[in-house]
C-alpha cells in the first residue's frame, strides 16, 4: 500500500493489532514523497510496483507481500497522473485530497475513488452561502494557474446562473516586480463595490502575494477562501503574516477535522531515536524545531534528540484534531475493510488464500465498503466513486502575537437534501467593521478593525423595498437595476419584486404601496354637511308646501282660491309635497329598495305635478273659450277634463317606469374607478336610456305646459294663471336643461347632489311661481280676495 504521513503508521498498527480486520494477515505500507510533482509521483508508483529504488516498468521483484492499492496523493494534478498509470494495471486508488470533476469519468478512471471533490456540487456551497447572506455582487481572486483559472471561470458561471453577479475575476501573479502593476491591481480591487471577495488558488505562494500588496486595500471586505486555498495553507503549514489583517474574520471552506483515537500519544512519543535513519520525520523536525537531525555543515544547530511535539502549544500544532490526516486515516481503513471482505469471500468460495489476488478484484469490494469512522460518520462510496463527505465552514482569526485560531460556524453537505445542505450558525460569526482608516498615496489602509454582528452588504443595487419594482438595464448586469415605485392602484409586498400587482377592485394600496387596504365606501350620507343641508331643505320645503295646502283648505271658499281650480291645486300641492320628500330617498346608504323606487317614484310624482300644471292651463283655456256664444267647449267645462288629462299624462310615465323596472331595474353598485382610494356606493340605473326617457317625458310635459301657457298669457288676469305657469315652466326647463351636462360631467356622490338640486329647484320653482303670490293675497291682502275685485279685474 502506498501513502504518506505518520498517520499511516498509526492506522497500520491498529489494523494489524485488530483481530476483527484481516486476521492472520499483516498489512504493510510503503510511503513515497511525491513533492507535489507529477514526475516524482509517477516514479514513486513505478518504484513501488517494481520493488526497486530505480523504477523498472512492467517488472516486479517483491520479496514479500503484494501491492493491493494506492492512497494518494493530495494535489489533484498528481492524483490525476497516478490514476492514469495505476488504472492500466487495475490497481484501485483513493485520493484523500481534492479532485477535479474530470476524474468522475468512470470510463477513463474506473479504479479511482474520491474523498473530496472540486466541482459543481462544491460550488453550490459557496452559492448557497452567498444567497444566505444576500450577497449578490462579489469578486473573485485567483492565480495564473490553468486549473485555478478554469475553476474560477466555472465558479463565475455558476454564480451568474444562480442569479448573482461577479464584478471582477482578477488573476493575481505570484511575483510582481513592477510597482505600477501592483498599484493597478490594488486600485482596481479597491474601487470595486464588491464587499465580498472569493479567493481560490492552489498556489502556495499566492497568499503572500495577496498579503503583500492586494489585501492591504481591502481590509474591510469579507473574504471567502475556497477549500483548495484553505487546504493549501493547512497541508503546507503556511503561516499568514500577522500584518495581513484583511484575512482576519474571513470565512473558509475546509476539510472537516476529526479525532484519531490514540494518535495524540503516538505523535507525542515520536523522537529522532524512533527513526534514526533519514525519513519524513527528519523533515518535520527541521521545520518544527529548526535543527538538523544529523550533524551537517548547515547553518542550523544539531538536534538534541529530546525534542517532541508535546513541546508545541495546541494553537500552533494541534495533535487532537486533524483534517487530511483524519481523512487519510479513514481511507487506510477503507482499503483494509475492502481487503478483509475480499478475503472472506474467497474463503467462503473455497479459494486458497495463498493465491495472489489480482488488483482489479479489490475494486468491486471497495465499491461496497461501508463502515463508521471514529466520529460516527459513515464511510462509503457512491456509484461514481465519491465518498460521503461534507465540508466545514470556519472563521479565521489571527492575533498580533502570530498565533491564529478558527471558529466552526457551519457546514456544507452536498449529499444532503437541498434545503439541508448548508447549515450556518450566524450568531457565531463576527463581521468586520472599519474602526479607523487612513489614506496614503491613493491607497486606503485600515489602521484598526472592530467586529460586530451586523451582516455586511455586498450588492450592486440595494434591494427594492416593497412598494417598488425592479427595472433592469440591458447595459448592466442583472444585479444592477433601478427601483421604480408601483403605479397608482398597484402594490408589491416583497423585496425585489419584478412586477407590481393590481389591488382588488374593492381595495387600494396604502401610502407605501406595500399592501392593499379596503377602500373607503363613500355615499351621500345624512351625517355629512351636504347631506344635512339637502335633507333639511327637502323637509323644510315639504313643510312649506303642506302649510300652503292647509291655507288653501282653510280659505277654500274665498273667491281667489275658487277661481284657481281648487281640486287641481290640491293635487299639485300634494304632488309637490311628495316630490320634496322623494329627495330623502336619494340621501343615505343606497339599498336595493331605495335604488329600485327613488327614480320611478320621483318620475311618477313629478309627472303628476307637471300634468296638474298642464291641466290648469288647459282648464283656463276651456273656461275662457266656453264663454263665447255657440262654443262647442262649453260641454267640457268642469273637473272631468282636468282629471282625465292628469291620468292620461301620468299614465305615460307609469308605463315607462314599469317597463324600466321589469327589463333593467336599478340596483346598488360600487364605482371603483372614479376616485382613487374610494369606492362610491351608488345606484346603478340599470338602463341609462330608461333613466333619460323618464326625465325626457317630464320635460315634454313641461314644454307642452309652457307652450300652452305662453299662448294664453294675454287672457284677463282674473282667470289667467298663464303668466305664473309660464315662469314656473321656464324655471323647470332651465333647471333640467342645465342638469343634463352637469350630471354627465361629474362622478360619485356629486351626481346625486346635482339631481337633488334639480328636483328641489324645479319643485320649488312650481311652488314659488304658482302659489306664493296667491298666499300673499290670501294672508296679507284680503281686500283683493273679493268677487268684486276679481270681476273688476
Amino acid at each position: 500500500m502506498a501513502a504518506s504521513g505518520q498517520e499511516v503508521l498509526e492506522s497500520n498498527q491498529e489494523i494489524n493489532q485488530n483481530t476483527e480486520i484481516l486476521p492472520n494477515i499483516s498489512l504493510g505500507f510503503h510511503i513515497h514523497d511525491s513533492c507535489s510533482d507529477a514526475s516524482f509521483s509517477l516514479c514513486g508508483v513505478l518504484s513501488i510496483l517494481s520493488g526497486q529504488e530505480d523504477p523498472v516498468p512492467g517488472y516486479t521483484c517483491h520479496q514479500r507481500g503484494h501491492v493491493a492499492g494506492f492512497i494518494g496523493s493530495f494535489p489533484s494534478m498528481t492524483s490525476h497522473e497516478i490514476a492514469r498509470l495505476t488504472g492500466i494495471y487495475g490497481y484501485p486508488q483513493i485520493s484523500y485530497g481534492l479532485s477535479k470533476t474530470s476524474l468522475n469519468e468512470l470510463v477513463e478512471f474506473p479504479f479511482f475513488y474520491h474523498t473530496f471533490l472540486s466541482d459543481d456540487s462544491y460550488f453550490h456551497g459557496i452559492i448557497q452561502l452567498l444567497a444566505l447572506f444576500g450577497w449578490s455582487w462579489v469578486g473573485i481572486l485567483t492565480s495564473f494557474d490553468e486549473n485555478d483559472k478554469m475553476y474560477s471561470e466555472e465558479l463565475r458561471r455558476e454564480i451568474i446562473r444562480s442569479g448573482s453577479c461577479v464584478e471582477f475575476l482578477e488573476l493575481i501573479p505570484e511575483v510582481v516586480s513592477s510597482r505600477d502593476k501592483r498599484e493597478q491591481i490594488s486600485n482596481k480591487i479597491f474601487k470595486s463595490m464588491a464587499n465580498v471577495i472569493i479567493i481560490h488558488s492552489t498556489s502556495s505562494r499566492m497568499t503572500f502575494s495577496l498579503c503583500s500588496y492586494v489585501l492591504k486595500t481591502i481590509n474591510n471586505r469579507v473574504l471567502i477562501f475556497s477549500v483548495e486555498t484553505s487546504s493549501i495553507q493547512s497541508v503546507y503549514a503556511l503561516t499568514i503574516p500577522s500584518t495581513c489583517t484583511a484575512v482576519n474574520g474571513s470565512l473558509m471552506f475546509t476539510i472537516p477535522k476529526g479525532h484519531i483515537p490514540g494518535f495524540k500519544p503516538f505523535l507525542q512519543s515520536l523522537n529522532l531515536s524512533t527513526f534514526p535513519e533519514p525519513s519524513l520525520l527528519h523533515s518535520v523536525w527541521r521545520n518544527a524545531f529548526h535543527c538538523e537531525p544529523k550533524p551537517t555543515e548547515g547553518i542550523m544547530e544539531y538536534c538534541t534528540g529530546h525534542e517532541t511535539l508535546s513541546d508545541f502549544p495546541a494553537s500552533k500544532y494541534d495533535v487532537d484534531h486533524f483534517q487530511f490526516t483524519y481523512t487519510l486515516y479513514n481511507m487506510v481503513y477503507a482499503m483494509a475493510h475492502a481487503l478483509h471482505n475480499m478475503y472472506i469471500t474467497k474463503s467462503q468460495l473455497g479459494e486458497s488464500l495463498k493465491l495472489e489476488p489480482q488488483p482489479w478484484q479489490l475494486n468491486q469490494f471497495l465499491k461496497r465498503v461501508h463502515f463508521k469512522a471514529p466520529d460516527g460518520h459513515e464511510i462509503f462510496f457512491d456509484d461514481k466513486g465519491r465518498a460521503s463527505v461534507h465540508y466545514d465552514i470556519v472563521q479565521f482569526f489571527q492575533f498580533p502575537n502570530g498565533t491564529s485560531t478558527t471558529i466552526h460556524v457551519g457546514s456544507f453537505n452536498p449529499s444532503a437534501p437541498r434545503d439541508k445542505q448548508l447549515i450556518v450558525n450566524q450568531t457565531a460569526i463576527f463581521w468586520k467593521t472599519v474602526f479607523n482608516q487612513a489614506r496614503n498615496s491613493h491607497i486606503l489602509f485600515i489602521i484598526e478593525l472592530s467586529f460586530s454582528s451586523q451582516v455586511p452588504h455586498s450588492v450592486c443595487t440595494e434591494s427594492c423595498a416593497p412598494g417598488h419594482r425592479k427595472v433592469l438595464d440591458r447595459e448592466k448586469p442583472v444585479c444592477c437595476f433601478d427601483c421604480i415605485p408601483c403605479s397608482e392602484g398597484e402594490y408589491s409586498n416583497t423585496t425585489d419584486a419584478e412586477n407590481c400587482m393590481k389591488c382588488p377592485e374593492d381595495q387600494w394600496p396604502n401610502e407605501k404601496k406595500d399592501k392593499c387596504n379596503p377602500k373607503v365606501i363613500e355615499f351621500l350620507s345624512y351625517g355629512e354637511p351636504l347631506g344635512i343641508a339637502l335633507s333639511s331643505v327637502s323637509i323644510l320645503l315639504s313643510i312649506i308646501t303642506a302649510l300652503i295646502l292647509g291655507i288653501f283648505i282653510k280659505y277654500r271658499n274665498t273667491p281667489l282660491v275658487k277661481a284657481n281650480n281648487l281640486n287641481l291645486s290640491y293635487v299639485l300641492l300634494v304632488s309637490l309635497t311628495l316630490s320634496f320628500l322623494c329627495a330623502l330617498m336619494f340621501i343615505g346608504r343606497p339599498g336595493a329598495v331605495s335604488c329600485l323606487l327613488r327614480q320611478s317614484a320621483f318620475g311618477i310624482i313629478f309627472s303628476t305635478a307637471v300634468s296638474s300644471v298642464l291641466a290648469k292651463t288647459v282648464t283656463v283655456v276651456i273656461a275662457f273659450s266656453a264663454t263665447k256664444p255657440s262654443s262647442k267647449l262649453s260641454k267640457w267645462v268642469g273637473t272631468r277634463v282636468s282629471s282625465y288629462l292628469i291620468l292620461l299624462c301620468t299614465s305615460g310615465e307609469i308605463v315607462i317606469c314599469i317597463l324600466w323596472l321589469l327589463i333593467s331595474p336599478p340596483y346598488p353598485d360600487y364605482d371603483t374607478q372614479s376616485d382613487t382610494g374610494k369606492m362610491i356606493l351608488q345606484c346603478n340605473e340599470g338602463s341609462t336610456f330608461a333613466f333619460y326617457l323618464v326625465i325626457g317625458y317630464m320635460g315634454f310635459l313641461a314644454l307642452l305646459s309652457f307652450i300652452v301657457a305662453f299662448l294664453v298669457r294675454k287672457l284677463p288676469d282674473s282667470f289667467n294663471e298663464a303668466q305664473f305657469i309660464t315662469f314656473s315652466m321656464l324655471v323647470f326647463c332651465s333647471v333640467w336643461v342645465s342638469f343634463i351636462p352637469a350630471y354627465l360631467s361629474i362622478k360619485g356622490k356629486y351626481m346625486v347632489v346635482v339631481e337633488l338640486f334639480a328636483i328641489l329647484a324645479s319643485s320649488a320653482g312650481l311652488l314659488g311661481c304658482i302659489f306664493i303670490p296667491k298666499c300673499y293675497i290670501v294672508l296679507f291682502r284680503p281686500d283683493l280676495n273679493t268677487r268684486e275685485h276679481l270681476i273688476e279685474k
